[in-house]
């Protein structure tokens, strides 16, 4: 160890646990801990100086969930809310967590990530962490649990356009909105079709001159009152605000997952359920033209619409959608390959985000730099080559949530294992019998393949065709599999201590 290393390791603050993201996913984490064990020594570190995630660093007009927060919420906190939130009302559910629970103590805000190395002969995790005015400061930690989302908070996916440049008005991207953008009166072009389009388009269209949403291709929509029938009986005849949470989130479950399955075996069929709806609201003729995608029901994520307020816009005519390819930007908007030409005083990216792969940090294991899309993944939340650490990769086609949750409850399983059985580390392994499996992608782009994915493929890690070797969408099987795993299984490879120090020594 260096003069600088041995420094910054003196000054470590040391914790059993370093939980890295204090958004939705590490505040579970935070409370399963406790949950499980009030004693257990742990910390939240993000580089935003406060908690919240994506719900703190979002702002563009009309911010809310695009899952139901039955589920979408914690199982340990009853939403009692609509099932749709805006971003004030989830930003103010997890200030209500974060209270209950005591966590801001544990937190340690305003510190980015930017390397983490794990030493086998200490069994230890140094971090290294930075505030925005380059402060370092330095963690030591027995494990980590990666709880930092999936995207790159500080900038979105922006698409390379021909002649951006020659553009007069505004070019903004919503995961990065200036507080001081004025949209009155504008004529406003949205790119973009997913959840974030779909939710700007609406919530803009009242106060601009014109708002256009332009995608390359349609998405699916689903829409309906944001209320939840269920719910609301309950709520009339008193019932705990606790049991209507598990109630109606079973029941949500249970519809989503026959959903999920009808999508599958029966594709035509629910394409032509989501049409004829969509239909019934807008026309024939806009639907489509605008409203038809090409590929089956949830090969990409399927938007919900509350109030069906989107189609609504279009109706009325306040809102309009275009659907092809950009050509190349001018100085009065955009030119499509069609040879159409939309005007624009403005133009909002709506076009998705890049995933951020482990928060973007440099890891390291015992002084080599880890190629994260070399390991293979055990359930899709620890990876052969890389030891003391789960990542919360949340569903694709369910609440992220539920997902954290269970890879939340599992870490703290994991880490209460350990300390009782004086282990200083876990390792997964891969079995004999997998040497000559083929490895598959983290998800397969023929199920499941939106552009922040695919961008990201070959630096994910890698599956089997074993279910335990791999990332998992079916949160039911999860939820029966996940608390019953066994430590004493093959896939797990523990260290204790050696009395002479030189391996897993303590710290």
């Amino acid at each position: 160890m260096n003069a600088e290393n041995a420094s910054l390791s003196a000054a470590a603050e040391r914790t059993d646990v370093l939980i890295v993201g204090a958004g939705i996913s590490g505040i579970a984490a935070g409370v399963h801990l406790q949950q499980l064990d009030p004693t257990r020594d742990f910390l939240i570190v993000d580089g935003e100086t406060d908690f919240g995630g994506t719900w703190l660093t979002h702002s563009y007009p009309g911010l809310r969930s695009d899952s139901d927060l039955f589920t979408f919420g914690f199982g340990f906190k009853p939403w009692t809310g609509n099932p749709i939130g805006s971003g004030e009302e989830i930003r103010h559910y997890l200030g209500e967590t974060v209270g209950e629970h005591g966590l801001l103590p544990r937190m340690r805000l305003g510190y980015r990530v930017t390397q983490a190395s794990w030493n086998s002969k200490s069994c230890l995790w140094m971090v290294r962490a930075l505030t925005a005015t380059g402060d370092e400061k330095a963690f030591t930690a027995r494990f980590l649990s990666m709880c930092q989302g999936y995207f790159r908070h500080r900038q979105g996916h922006m698409p390379r356009w021909s002649g951006v440049e020659d553009f007069a008005g505004q070019v903004v991207h919503a995961q990065e909105w200036p507080s001081n953008l004025k949209l009155d009166d504008k004529r406003v072009l949205v790119i973009g079709s997913g959840a974030t389009a779909a939710t700007l388009v609406p919530a803009l269209a009242g106060r601009t001159s014109h708002t256009t949403m332009l995608q390359r291709s349609p998405t699916y929509f689903t829409f309906g009152a944001n209320r939840n029938d269920l719910a609301e009986r309950l709520r009339t005849l008193d019932v705990p605000s606790t049991w209507i949470h598990e109630i109606v989130r079973r029941d949500l479950l249970d519809r989503q997952a026959t959903f999920a399955r009808r999508c599958a075996d029966e594709p035509e069929t629910v394409r032509e359920e989501l049409l004829s709806a969509v239909r019934a609201v807008v026309g024939a003729d806009q639907t489509a033209a605008h409203f038809s995608p090409s590929y089956r029901p949830w090969q990409q994520r399927i938007a919900h619409l509350p109030g069906a307020d989107l189609l609504h816009a279009v109706k009325s005519g306040r809102a309009s959608i275009a659907t092809g390819e950009i050509e190349r930007f001018t100085a009065g908007g955009v030119l499509l390959r069609s040879g159409a030409q939309i005007e624009a005083d403005v133009v909002i990216a709506a076009t998705g985000f890049d995933m951020n792969i482990l928060g973007d940090i440099n890891f390291a294991v015992d002084g080599r730099p880890l190629d994260f899309a070399k390991s293979v993944t055990y359930r899709g939340m620890m990876f052969t080559g890389l030891p003391n650490l789960t990542w919360v990769f949340g569903y694709i086609r369910s609440s992220w949530t539920l997902r954290s949750e269970l890879v939340g409850a599992f870490t703290a399983r994991l880490v209460g294992y350990m300390a009782e059985n004086g282990l200083g580390k876990v390792e997964v392994v891969l079995p004999g019998t997998a040497t000559n499996l083929p490895r598959r992608p983290w998800v397969d782009p023929a199920n499941f393949n939106p552009g922040y994915i695919s961008r990201a493929l070959n630096r994910l890690p890698r599956g089997l065709d074993d279910p335990e070797w791999r990332h998992s969408l079916d949160y039911e099987a999860d939820r029966i599999t996940f608390p019953t795993i066994d430590f004493n299984s093959p896939a797990f490879a523990f260290t204790r201590p050696s009395p002479e120090g030189d391996r897993c020594g303590p710290p």
